[in-house]
């Protein structure tokens, strides 16, 4: 007998936020999901990927199981890999974020405001898609606090990405986010924990470590059951962010909590239009050590457009 879940699988390169994305695309739709990695022939990987001719034979084989009922991909080459996947094994395919190519291609294109595409056929999300739900932060919260949190003060979470060829973030760009972190938590009474991600370098972290925790900021990492990353975001009472992550900012803004942006050096005029979106909807502001919190309203669309998602294509 057929099950009643209906299956996806998401194709994407395998970054973590890609991932997150077709996650939270799939979860938020009630799918059942399994991740397929797009790994190029090292020739291949100097291209490209809309200007690969037969996509399928310039990445390793992409199987997918039987029961599968839509083909989920992520970025400019997992829309090129994942629709020539969908295309042989006749099934929908759903892109997200913007193909580079034409949207006519796919059966649905769910983009970012940032995005700036349109089309019959194209879904426009404010926030990058993701997993956070209210559940998973309630039980994070209830997993995390005793260690996060010393006292009763305010929490702040300061989640640290990295350089990614539009911007820079080094020991010098730590120095000068630590001292604005130290200030803030002086200035509002406020405990804070850090977070730095997989791409932030290792001479940032060690200056963070070295100017943080003599103020008693804890700097965490880990992985798997370890990570503290869900539950700062639960705990936070204020999140600080540092603007070369869309999925941080997009996870972040999904909170309860007022989320202050740090700037870095560099240009990207994709996430400048998206910083002003959550500026212009009252969820983000411009690092500033005198800030206050402010009330805010939990920013989500990634529920709204899985909806529609399975609307438009009858799942």
């Amino acid at each position: 007998m057929r099950s009643s879940v209906i299956k996806a699988i998401i194709i994407a390169e395998d970054f973590a936020g890609m991932r997150a994305q077709g996650a939270g695309l799939a979860e938020k739709a009630g799918l059942e999901w399994d991740f397929r990695p797009v790994r190029i022939q090292p020739f291949w990987s100097r291209f490209p990927a809309r200007y690969w001719p037969f996509p399928l034979k310039r990445v390793d084989l992409i199987r997918i199981p039987e029961d599968t009922r839509l083909i989920i991909c992520i970025g400019g080459t997992g829309g090129v890999v994942g629709r020539a996947v969908a295309q042989r094994d006749g099934l929908p395919v759903v892109q997200i974020q913007n193909p580079r190519m034409l949207v006519q291609k796919f059966d649905l294109v769910i983009a970012n405001t940032h995005d700036d595409i349109t089309g019959p056929n194209v879904l426009i999300s404010r926030n990058a898609l993701h997993p956070v739900t209210q559940q998973k932060l309630d039980l994070a919260r209830a997993q995390s606090e005793g260690r996060l949190k010393r006292d009763n003060r305010p929490l702040l979470s300061v989640l640290i990405g990295g350089a990614n060829g539009r911007f820079t973030l080094g020991a010098a760009e730590a120095e000068r986010i630590a001292e604005g972190i130290i200030a803030f938590t002086m200035h509002n009474t406020m405990q804070a924990v850090l977070t730095p991600s997989r791409r932030t370098d290792p001479a940032a972290v060690d200056i963070f470590r070295k100017r943080l925790e003599p103020y008693g900021i804890a700097v965490l990492t880990g992985s798997g059951d370890d990570n503290p990353y869900m539950g700062m975001l639960a705990c936070a009472d204020v999140i600080a962010v540092t603007t070369d992550s869309v999925s941080m900012m997009s996870e972040a803004v999904a909170t309860s909590a007022p989320v202050l942006v740090f700037p870095l050096p560099g240009r990207s005029s994709r996430i400048s239009r998206f910083v002003k979106t959550l500026e212009d909807a009252g969820r983000v502001k411009m690092f500033d050590p005198k800030q206050t919190p402010w009330d805010v309203t939990p920013l989500d669309d990634t529920p709204l457009v899985a909806r529609e998602m399975r609307r438009r294509l009858k799942l």
